[in-house]
Order: C-alpha cells, then structure tokens, then sequence
C-alpha cells in the first residue's frame, strides 16, 4: 500500500488554519450565503419571514439554529429550477437525482460553484494520496449523477490523467487498468469487489495491479468492507463522502495517512449535528442526523439541508477540520442500492398509476455476491388475469422503475392478499435479507 503523507507545504492554508481562523471564515460566508438566499430565491425568502428571522440575525455561528430547515421535498415543490438564487443564463451545468416520479431532484452550478467543486474534489483526492501527473481510472457513472463528472473534473484541477471509464463492461474496467496502470481508481466499494472477482476470474492478481489507491463513496460500506477491498486489491481504501444536494462528491474525504473518517471541507459547507425528532442541535460527538448548509454556493444555496444520514461529528485530527463518523443509518426510509437513492413512496407512485395492480407493494433487499439487489412484489387486482397479462404488467412496472427512479429491479406479481401482512394488516414495506 501507498503512504503519501503530505508535507505542509503541500496543504492549502485553510487546511492548517487554527480553528478560530476557520470559524471567522464560516461566519463570513455564511452571513454571504443566507443575505444571497433570501435576496434571490422566493423559497427562501419566505421561509424565513414565516419563522421569523432575517440574515442580518446571524451574529454568530450558533444563530444558524434559528433559522428554518431545507428538506428534499423543497427541492421538488420548486421544480425544476424554483431554488437557483441566479437567473438560469448563468448556470453553466444542471445534475439531478432520481426524485418522485417524473420528478427528479434538480441542482445547478455557476462556472464559480464547478471551479469550487472542482477544488474540494482535487483536495480529497489529494488528502487520499493522489498528486499531480497520477493517472485516474473512474468508474463512477457519467451523466446526470454528480459522480463521474465531479471526480472527473477534480482529478483534472489536480494535475491528474482521468481515464473516464464510468461504470459497467467489468472485463473492459480491468483491461483497462491492466493497459493503462493507473494508481488511482474512484468507484463504489461493492463495484470494486466485482472488478477485484473479475481479476481473479481472468487469472490475474489484483493485488500485484498497478492500483495504489482507491476512493470510495455514493452508498454506505463499513470497516469490514475496507478491510476486504484492501487485502484483496493491496490498495488503501479511503472514504469520500458527498451529495449532490450540497454539491456533488467531495463534501467530505478521508486523509490517507490517519483513516479515520472523511474531513469536511467545513470552508465550503457547515455542518451540524440535530435531533432528527426535535430538530435540536447537538454537541460535537453525539450521534444524531447530518446537516448541512452551503458557504460558497452562487446557483443553490442550500441552508440547513436535512441529509437524512446519521452520524456524528468527530475533532480534527490530519487537517484543522471536524471528521464525520461513519454513517450508521438514516432518519428517513431511503435505500440505497448500487449508488441509487431509492424510497418506497417512489415506488408506490408507479404502483399507484397501474390500474390493474392493488395499492399494495414489497420492496425486497438482497445482496448477490457484492452488489444489493431489489425485487418488487406487487399484487393484482384480478386473480384471474391470464399469465400473458400478468408478464406484461410485471415488464412495464419494470421498465417504469427503471426510466423514473433509475434502478434495475425483478419484479413479481402476486394474486390478491398475497404479500404477507403484518398483526395490524399492514403491509411490511421493505423487507432487508441483506447480512448484516
């Protein structure tokens, strides 16, 4: 394994910044971002007049309490582009999340918010080991999702050879690295074990591939998980944590040389930790649900932005800003599976618009090898539709699932009453079958 530990000199000032420096920083732009927010989005404007408080309230960091939340269901009453704080001519470039049906959740960037993107990105690929002239392999996706574009982008800022690979063709991914030899590669951790097994599989050593590094995010993997990758692949395994909410990739990333949880760029985005039932702010160490606000966002300010994650705020350790604990759940019912977002109401929605299906649904989560896998159970209204029928409606359901919430699902279909209900008759609606 690759130990790059940085010398000072190497780190941008604000990544040795005492914490005083760091939260006059914050307290500046943050002033910036709630005066930008209220001037220009409607949105905000009257969220905070309803509860009361104005920017000019904000006296110190710990007046941010005060002001309202931002949930994802802001971002899809006002869409497409009802929270951009610039007219629409100035954004450069629009992503989006899989969101309720028709609906994804749409985010946009000025040419100033890609540059800072790009920046914070460089920097987690830094902190991970990665420098100037080193050849990235990324198989994260392209397209609407922030993930191919962010890291590809980031690794450019720094210097680096991107081979924009993104994702699927397993046995071209290790063609790929074993002609090329790249040091780097950006991937979600489950997609790394299959390319690992597909090493394996074509006889090669994955370990004795030219890969130093990998970086690894858009969905939850566990120390055991980090474990594995780096045994198997001879590689360090960092964390990179992100959404596309409050950018994209590159929110948070770990430090090669510590490990310990991904560094937030808390010069970019501010983090707390509530009470995901009172909404109650609490104290640095306390496990509770994650939330941001953006410092430097021109297109999407984005205040208080209710992730759903839980985890807990850690004291710096291998730069001069707080860590994020590992992620150890969520506060809402999001799954995620294979780097997508998906929630049942989703799922629902579609069931919903299908005349000939009961209002009745399982979500069904597995894992096969690496990768989670989802099966819909659905039932019929008619018992006595013919087997054709019920084939037809089974692929439609499916390929509806896959255009709106952008995940490849199996879906059966029961006869009436035949998904099991609970005591109170309620449908279960996700059943995990994944180990734990």
């Amino acid at each position: 394994m690759v130990q790059r530990n940085p010398a000072p000199g190497d780190l941008e000032p604000i990544e040795r910044a005492s914490r005083d420096e760091l939260q006059a920083l914050q307290l500046q732009r943050l002033k910036w971002t709630l005066q930008h927010a209220y001037d220009n989005v409607p949105h905000y404007r009257a969220a905070f007049d309803e509860a009361g408080v104005h920017p000019s309230d904000l006296k110190s960091l710990a007046d941010l309490a005060r002001f309202p939340f931002t949930e994802k269901k802001t971002l899809r009453d006002n869409y497409p582009f009802g929270l951009f704080a610039v007219p629409r001519e100035q954004v450069v470039r629009v992503h989006a999340s899989s969101g309720t049906t028709g609906k994804p959740t749409v985010v946009g960037y000025t040419q100033n918010d890609i540059d800072t993107w790009a920046n914070v990105v460089a920097r987690s690929i830094r902190a991970a080991g990665g420098r100037k002239g080193d050849l990235v392999h990324i198989s994260y996706g392209y397209g609407l999702f922030t993930g191919g574009l962010g890291a590809h982008y980031g690794a450019e800022r720094l210097g680096c050879t991107v081979i924009p690979m993104s994702g699927g063709q397993t046995e071209k991914q290790v063609q790929l690295i074993c002609d090329f030899k790249p040091s780097i590669i950006m991937v979600t951790p489950s997609y790394m074990l299959n390319i690992v097994e597909e090493f394996a599989r074509q006889g090669i050593d994955p370990a004795q591939s030219s890969l130093k590094v990998g970086i690894f995010g858009a969905e939850p993997w566990t120390d055991a998980m980090r474990r594995e990758i780096e045994t198997r692949a001879g590689i360090d395994a960092v964390d990179i944590y992100g959404l596309s909410e409050v950018m994209g990739p590159g929110v948070a990333s770990e430090c090669i040389e510590s490990k310990d949880g991904p560094v937030i760029w808390e010069d970019h985005f501010y983090p707390e930790i509530i009470d995901p039932d009172t909404g109650e702010v609490l104290p640095d160490g306390e496990e509770g649900e994650l939330v941001f606000t953006s410092l430097t966002k021109e297109a999407l300010p984005i205040i208080r932005y209710r992730t759903r994650d839980l985890t807990r705020l850690l004291p710096p350790t291998s730069r001069s800003m707080r860590r994020m604990g590992r992620i150890t759940g969520r506060s809402d019912d999001m799954l995620i599976i294979r780097g997508v977002n998906v929630f049942p109401s989703q799922i629902e929605e579609l069931v919903l618009k299908m005349p000939a299906l009961a209002p009745q649904y399982q979500l069904v989560v597995a894992r096969d090898g690496h990768l989670d896998t989802l099966e819909v159970l659905g039932e019929l209204r008619d018992a006595s539709l013919a087997p054709d029928a019920v084939d037809a409606l089974s692929r439609e359901l499916q390929h509806c699932i896959k255009t709106y919430v952008g995940v490849t699902t199996r879906v059966t279909l029961m006869a009436p009453q035949g998904i099991e209900r609970t005591l109170t008759g309620k449908a279960r609606r996700v059943v995990d079958r994944r180990p734990k």
